[in-house]
């Protein structure tokens, strides 16, 4: 399969899927079609006995929004959810509240809604974003929303574990506390990715791999059974990547 037949998002859910580990409770909140997908082709190939929760699909039973998530979170039962945000920092703090002066900004945005407790409940978070560049991974960011981690909360449980955007997979390097370049995707390169990176992803003196080709097993189970289930709950971001 030539890379040149893989949509960059087709990758990023691939990647996404292959995180994700069987067994696990894994969940999905609002505007989140790449990660739903991530955890719909894992629950398909890999991760059998995953138990995937995704927020909008008719199947789901749940009656109070988001709210029934964060009871879920609280009781130590989501092992996995994804977020993104407007800016993300070297230490994995996240902002999706403003750009700018938090009283005068230059971009107001809806703000965090509950990734700052997901993220300290939830067991493990896995951020995406839809593109990659210095405006978005930022040296310190203007408001922080979430954190990757923080010992000086006692009953915090969830800490970040990876990053996957169209250029590449990155990871949370916890006894760093900062985030790490992990893998290159095909086309680009360390310097390519580095460049459009606002902080030093500690490449140097490292090897960092390409990631593994996506199978044609993947490949076929995402455009087949994983699409067919997502036109369900994402039907216009199905059409504009898969066509109608």
């Amino acid at each position: 399969m030539s890379d040149r037949e893989i949509h960059p998002f087709e990758r990023m859910i691939v990647t996404i899927s292959r995180l994700v580990n069987d067994g696990e409770v894994a969940a999905t909140g609002t505007l989140s079609p790449i990660p739903a997908a991530g955890i719909l082709l894992a629950k398909n190939t890999h991760a059998k006995n995953l138990q995937v929760m995704i927020y909008g699909d008719p199947k789901l039973r749940i009656t109070d929004g988001l709210h029934e998530f964060f009871g879920l979170a609280h009781r130590g039962l989501l092992d996995l959810f994804f977020l993104s945000g407007i800016q993300i920092d070297r230490q994995g703090n996240l902002n999706l509240s403003a750009i700018g002066d938090y009283e005068r900004p230059k971009l107001r945005l809806p703000g965090g809604a509950g990734s700052n407790m997901l993220s300290m409940m939830a067991k493990r978070i896995i951020l995406f974003t839809l593109t990659h560049d210095t405006r978005l991974f930022v040296p310190q960011v203007d408001f922080v929303n979430a954190t990757a981690k923080d010992e000086t909360i006692p009953w915090r449980r969830g800490v970040l574990s990876h990053i996957v955007t169209p250029m590449a997979q990155m990871k949370y390097d916890a006894d760093k506390g900062v985030i790490v370049l992990d893998a290159t995707f095909p086309g680009y390169s360390t310097e390519d990715i580095s460049n459009s990176t606002g902080f030093d992803l500690g490449v140097a003196g490292r090897d960092i791999p390409e990631v593994d080709p996506v199978t044609e097993e993947e490949l076929s189970t995402l455009r087949g059974a994983v699409l067919s289930e997502l036109r369900q709950i994402y039907p216009l971001f199905c059409d504009m990547i898969w066509g109608t």
